[in-house]
């Protein structure tokens, strides 16, 4: 008897299967096909029927998994009245960040440390340099701050060159003393030039991925986005409130 149920199983599975695999490839190309230069990082099933949770080019929607409807929006949980949306970015910012090495960071480390955070910073920000110039009160509050690069310009300008901003965040990672260089950049001070093998480019492509469009990005170690500037004050209120209470989505 198990012997005539058992092909019957697997001949299911591997109809559900073959069509789960029709259904994120007709996403994949609906999405992709919305425009030049589209990437689809992932595809998931979403927690509203009928629908896939797609990551592309720094977005989440929700698409149909014939590829023809999509919606643009966060998705909410009316009954448990969670943001389900911010939920999976958090997750996502989480597992993606913990794949940088500290080797890759610039770590202002707390004496006695309680909190981390990462920030996605350009050396031309204002706010950034605001936030920079109070480090010491961060690191004071017991908030280790670990910087990594995100170039407001980008990488390249329209020319093909390196924007100014990648050349200064390049030349501050491959200064002989790169903490001091970048100390003196957020101060507004020239930086050196100079060029090694850097994380620039890789970070700043990682942040496109996690939907940073803008500096300071500042991520919790639960992966929620708490800002944007925050003054020592605010930040160490922010990462000290429950996970997934002060996050934004994408």
């Amino acid at each position: 008897m198990l012997k005539k149920i058992f092909p019957a199983i697997l001949a299911g599975v591997f109809a559900m299967s073959a069509a789960a695999a029709d259904d994120t490839k007709a996403v994949r190309a609906a999405i992709e096909g919305l425009g030049p230069g589209i990437k689809v990082d992932s595809i998931q099933p979403s927690p509203m029927p009928g629908f896939y949770q797609v990551v592309a080019s720094g977005r989440m929607v929700y698409v149909t998994a014939d590829g023809r409807y999509m919606l643009n929006g966060n998705l909410i949980d009316l009954k448990n009245q969670t943001d389900l949306s911010a939920a999976s970015w958090a997750a996502t910012r989480k597992a993606e960040l913990a794949k940088v090495p500290a080797s890759q960071r610039l770590i202002y480390a707390a004496t006695n440390p309680r909190h981390t955070v990462t920030v996605f910073t350009d050396v031309d920000c204002g706010f950034c340099r605001q936030l920079h110039s109070q480090i010491d009160e961060f690191n004071k509050k017991g908030i280790t701050v670990e910087y990594v690069f995100w170039p407001r310009e980008g990488v390249k300008t329209t020319g093909g060159n390196d924007t100014p901003s990648y050349t200064k965040a390049v030349s501050v990672w491959c200064a002989s003393d790169r903490k001091n260089a970048f100390n003196e950049a957020m101060k507004g001070g020239s930086v050196k030039a100079a060029s090694c093998a850097n994380p620039v480019k890789d970070e700043f492509e990682l942040g496109e991925r996690l939907g940073v469009n803008g500096t300071p990005t500042v991520v919790t170690e639960n992966g929620d986005v708490v800002g944007g500037y925050l003054s020592p004050a605010q930040l160490l209120k922010a990462v000290e409130a429950p996970a997934g209470t002060t996050g934004k989505g994408g």
